[in-house]
């Protein structure tokens, strides 16, 4: 019985992941399209759309490498509390500690490597609009 109240968790865990990936990729696909329909109504209609119009509603001006520093601050804010959540956890269950700490350390390699690849997009784009060396 106890075994099979295990497996109905484990089940419904995977049933709510899944059920939020795809509301989510719906729900993006849904706004996307939102967008390209006003797009097209205001080409149909006649009015003059000028680039940065396009640029505003298509979210093509969006700064990459904002996001990823964002993301990176999260993810190294988040492995220090893994470590200490391993270290508590392992006062009830020595075993426990390790696999948890190893998560903790995985989840700050992935925070290193959100920062390096917004320093890398940053230089890209400085590069690109010709503005290496100068401050943005």
């Amino acid at each position: 019985m106890e075994n099979m109240i295990v497996v109905a968790g484990v089940i419904g865990f995977w049933i709510f992941i899944t059920s939020v990936v795809v509301v989510g990729v719906w729900d993006g696909g849904r706004k996307r399209e939102s967008k390209h329909e006003t797009l097209r109504r205001m080409v149909e209609s006649g009015k003059s759309i000028d680039q940065e119009l396009v640029d505003k509603l298509l979210g093509s001006s969006k700064r990459q490498d904002v996001d990823l520093r964002v993301s990176g601050t999260i993810m190294l804010s988040i492995a220090p509390g893994l470590a200490l959540f391993a270290w508590i956890l392992s006062n009830i269950e020595e075993d426990a500690f390790w696999p948890i700490f190893g998560a903790g350390c995985l989840v700050a390699c992935i925070g290193v490597g959100l920062l390096m690849a917004a320093a890398y997009v940053k230089r890209a784009s400085q590069a690109d609009s010709g503005v290496l060396g100068q401050k943005r």
